[in-house]
Order: structure tokens, then C-alpha cells, then sequence
């Protein structure tokens, strides 16, 4: 091999080492990003299946509470509509009583 060849290998070479280098750095890069993202699907797994305090427990909670909500409606319903059926026939006898009485 001739000096130039040497020389023209030898700065591909360095060349080849420096991309590798800025190669590497971006690498450490995304590995820093990658440790990051896996913190917060940690994080947001956690706040999910949390048996206490996630969102499923709060799901729950929810429900339980609109089905009691519900319940009370219905049976709310029934006193309401009992109280105006009431409230009805009263004011019809009262209305009878004037009509029927001299």
C-alpha cells in the first residue's frame, strides 16, 4: 500500500470513529428517553389498577353509588306519585262536598 492509501484509510477510520461516538450519544439518548417513558406507563398503570385508589376502584365506587341513586329514585318515585294521588282525591272530595252540600 502506498502513503496515501495509508493516509486515506487512516482519516476514514477517524471519521468512522467520531459517527460511532455521535452514534453512541444518540443512543444514551433515546436510552434516557426509553427510562423515562417506562416511569410514566409505570406510573399510569399504577394509577389505574391501583385495588384502592386507581380507576377501576373509582369505576366501581361510581357504580355503586348511581345504583344506589337509582333505588332511591324508584322508591322516591312511588312516595311522590302516592302523595299527589292523594293530594288529587282530597281536593276532588273537597270539590264534591261543595257541590253535593245545599
Amino acid at each position: 500500500m502506498t502513503n496515501q492509501m495509508m493516509m486515506d484509510l487512516t482519516q476514514s477510520i477517524t471519521g468512522l470513529g467520531s459517527k460511532i461516538d455521535v452514534l453512541g450519544v444518540g443512543i444514551e439518548g433515546i436510552k434516557v428517553d426509553i427510562d423515562g417513558m417506562a416511569d410514566d406507563i409505570s406510573k399510569i398503570k399504577e394509577a389505574m389498577y391501583n385495588p384502592d385508589k386507581g380507576l377501576y376502584a373509582r369505576h366501581a365506587q361510581l357504580e355503586a353509588r348511581i345504583a344506589s341513586l337509582e333505588s332511591w329514585k324508584a322508591s322516591n318515585t312511588k312516595v311522590v306519585w302516592s302523595i299527589v294521588s292523594l293530594t288529587i282525591a282530597l281536593v276532588m272530595n273537597s270539590i264534591w262536598g261543595m257541590i253535593t252540600t245545599p
